[in-house]
């Protein structure tokens, strides 16, 4: 348990923030609620008596330097991290603390990688991107379907999401991303980021029993096409989405996520179905749950977690299935999501 430590979070007041903070005192840690919008901090004061509020805004240092004093780590849940991501984790690295984000942006993680590699190597310090249902668990899932094996023909992410009510950071920072690639979309292909004009290809996913053979977009690219290659020798890593959750999320007018539970959670379900082939033989890591964006909290935290308590494998910036035990990283959430791990 968290024994008391101090927590910042960056964006606490966001929707996915909001799971950050409660998932955090649930384990024992204490959040500190951090932003850029001071009143929505004091709102959410009000429903965490004692916990403290410090605002901060990206452009200025300051503030994030007081924001981060005293904490032991830093969750950034505040997007688009194309802007929020590089100013926090410079903050971080002066507070000599560790960083994690939930960032679903693909280039906003190919920037931390690229920009931060060297230093943080070097400082001894951690950083985690993408640590979050995008990016962070098919990653974990990819490491451990692995298992002995040391690289792999092509991996593929199948995302079975029931419906997908985005929030306001997520189509604000879908719209970023679409800006930054000029509209094009992006797939992994031979060992590197390719952007491309032609349309996504349909296809059939067959996952596994009860969701059944689904209807897919087959090249709906997200973050793990980052996270999974930066250390694990895979040329082709290919991810999909259902396409009644893809049409949801592209559609302006589907609805924010309503809670349905007393955990704030909303009735949408996935199923994660990951695949990797190598000389045609095939492994697989499968996991179902309830709400994409209260599961990345879990995450997140058991992120934090094993970096203060010291179950890391590596320093610098690194992806979840490369900083973490894989298998035993998702067995710790069987509380929030349902596995099957059997190769």
């Amino acid at each position: 348990m968290g024994s008391g430590q101090m927590v910042a979070v960056f964006g606490a007041y966001g929707h996915t923030g909001r799971f950050v903070v409660a998932e955090l005192r649930e384990r024992g840690y204490v959040p500190v609620l951090s932003g850029r919008d001071s009143g929505k901090l004091q709102a959410l004061a009000t429903s965490h008596p004692g916990l403290e509020t410090r605002p901060a805004s990206v452009d200025d240092p300051v503030s994030l330097d007081s924001a981060l004093a005293g904490a032991a780590a830093v969750i950034n849940c505040a997007g688009p991290f194309a802007t929020t991501a590089a100013p926090v984790i410079e903050a971080a690295l002066r507070a000599t603390i560790p960083y994690v984000d939930v960032a679903a942006e693909i280039e906003a993680n190919v920037d931390t990688f690229a920009h931060f590699a060297d230093r943080a190597r070097a400082a001894g310090a951690v950083i985690v991107p993408a640590m979050a249902f995008f990016g962070g668990l098919g990653d974990l899932l990819a490491t451990t379907a692995m298992g002995d094996w040391t690289a792999a023909d092509e991996a593929h992410i199948a995302y079975g999401l029931s419906s997908w009510h985005p929030t306001d950071g997520t189509r604000a920072s879908g719209a970023v991303s679409r800006r930054r690639r000029g509209g094009a979309r992006v797939v992994y292909r031979n060992g590197r980021l390719d952007y491309r004009q032609d349309d996504a290809t349909s296809l059939q996913w067959p996952f596994p029993d009860p969701m059944g053979t689904r209807a897919v977009v087959g090249e709906f690219t997200m973050a793990d096409v980052v996270t999974i290659p930066s250390h694990l020798v895979i040329p082709e890593v290919r991810t999909y989405m259902t396409a009644e959750a893809a049409g949801d999320v592209s559609a302006p007018d589907t609805p924010a996520p309503t809670a349905v539970d007393e955990h704030g959670r909303s009735a949408q379900t996935f199923l994660v179905d990951v695949v990797v082939r190598s000389r045609g033989t095939e492994r697989r890591a499968v996991a179902s749950g309830q709400d994409i964006y209260a599961v990345t909290a879990p995450l997140a935290v058991e992120a934090v977690d094993r970096i203060l308590t010291g179950r890391t494998r590596t320093v610098g910036v690194a992806s979840a299935g490369e900083i973490f035990d894989a298998p035993d990283f998702l067995l710790a959430l069987s509380s929030h999501i349902s596995l099957d791990l059997r190769p």
